[in-house]
């Protein structure tokens, strides 16, 4: 037998034969074992480790829900709306298709700012794990176009007006802005052209985009090891006879019982509001979308879906024009910065702690007011313009962005705890 040939592996059970042809001709086996049973996860896992296998679970669910709703949905701007109605009323089990495809939407925004919010409490962006919050962050910028290019299709009147005031805002962009709006829309204003691009994108372009960074991201993942709450590498005190890390235990089968727990759990409460409250009071389906599109009467008050409120915020915190540029486009750049900044953290971070265990108290009262002024922000991006929220908008927009501007210094500075050497529960 030549030295490049593979010793076939041999299986118990009823499909023995099966797997063992199959594991001959494809890295079966092996692919198991490198990414399950011979996984070794840290052992202290807490519950803020069940969002990104959760992020994965929702991301599947969308895929397949979306293929069922574009057996029936037409991108056509004089049938979009009634083929969602069509869906809704005349299609078995089509209002369940399209509700937890909708209510998926919002789903995968809360389990994906809760597993960033996660990697802020952890130090889940610190090396050796750059790369792989670098592919976390183009997920999820890739999660927002999605998103938005979805926002269009039930072809509401929240969604064609909230669509109309988005695109706008590229053409604030210099020099190139007006062109890159007309080539986003295909048309001078939001018509039938918008629509067939925005559905082209939505089910075809980004969905594999996502996917093959998803994939990325899981392989750097595994690469690196995963980190833990207490924020030190497990792969620096192996066995040194068996190779295996001492604090780490293998993924299958105790973290994929632990995940399928929180996989019921969170079935549990999305089926009650797929059930019981599909809209949210408003917040995961505007009231507006429920009329159909129409290009001579705007809603009194247009705002986006509420994962994209903080930012938008940020947006409208720009009021002052300033070295002869307009106050939109200061908010435009605002806006995307405070997107992108994220993807800065693993160089902004100075701290010799990577977990909130062991940091001091700047950090955890920074990452504090952060997070209050996170969630002021989004609720105020779904409110009407005043000047009292505006200047609150303005206060917690300047908050949000000192604490990654300062953070090289007050993280520097600030007094942690030792970081044991080995794992605590």
């Amino acid at each position: 037998m030549a030295a490049t040939d593979k010793q076939p592996i041999s299986f118990a059970g009823p499909f023995n034969g099966i797997l063992t042809w199959v594991d001959a001709r494809y890295p079966l086996m092996s692919t198991i074992k490198a990414h399950l049973s011979e996984y070794y996860a840290p052992k202290n896992f807490n519950v803020w480790y069940y969002f990104g296998s959760l992020a994965l679970l929702v991301f599947v669910l969308q895929i397949l829900t979306g293929i069922f709703l574009t057996m029936h949905y037409k991108p056509d701007a004089n049938l979009a709306f009634a083929s969602v109605e069509y869906i809704m009323r005349d299609v078995p089990w089509g209002w369940l298709i399209r509700y937890m495809h909708s209510t998926g939407a919002s789903a995968f925004f809360i389990c994906v700012y809760l597993h960033m919010f996660r990697g802020l409490l952890y130090g889940s962006y610190r090396r050796p794990r750059e790369l792989l919050w670098i592919f976390g962050m183009l997920i999820f910028l890739c999660l927002m176009a999605e998103a938005f290019f979805g926002y269009l299709l039930p072809w509401g009147q929240m969604s064609y007006w909230g669509a109309q005031v988005i695109v706008n805002l590229f053409a604030a962009i210099p020099f190139i802005g007006p062109d890159l709006a007309i080539w986003i829309r295909g048309d001078y204003v939001v018509s039938d052209a918008t629509l067939n691009r925005f559905f082209a994108f939505h089910v075809i372009a980004i969905p594999f985009v996502l996917a093959g960074l998803v994939a990325a991201h899981l392989l750097a993942l595994h690469e690196v090891g995963s980190n833990n709450p207490d924020g030190i590498e497990i792969k620096d005190n192996k066995d040194p006879k068996t190779g295996i890390p001492l604090d780490g235990i293998p993924f299958h089968p105790y973290y994929t019982v632990k995940d399928v727990f929180g996989v019921a759990v969170f079935m549990f409460v999305f089926a009650i509001i797929v059930f019981f409250a599909p809209e949210l009071g408003g917040y995961f389906l505007e009231y507006n979308n429920f009329i159909a599109a129409d290009p001579l009467r705007t809603p009194q008050h247009i705002a986006p879906v509420w994962y994209f409120t903080p930012y938008y915020s940020i947006l409208r915190s720009i009021t002052i024009n300033f070295l002869w540029v307009d106050a939109k486009v200061w908010g435009v750049i605002a806006m995307g910065i405070s997107v992108i900044i994220f993807s800065l953290l693993p160089w902004l971070d100075r701290s010799p702690a990577k977990s909130i265990r062991y940091r001091g108290p700047i950090y955890k009262s920074a990452l504090a007011i952060f997070v209050v002024c996170f969630i002021i922000l989004g609720y105020l991006g779904t409110q009407s313009v005043t000047e009292g929220r505006t200047l609150v908008a303005q206060i917690c927009t300047v908050l949000y962005f000192l604490f990654f501007l300062l953070m090289p210094w007050y993280s520097s500075l600030d007094k942690c705890k030792p970081e044991p050497d080995r794992v605590t529960k």
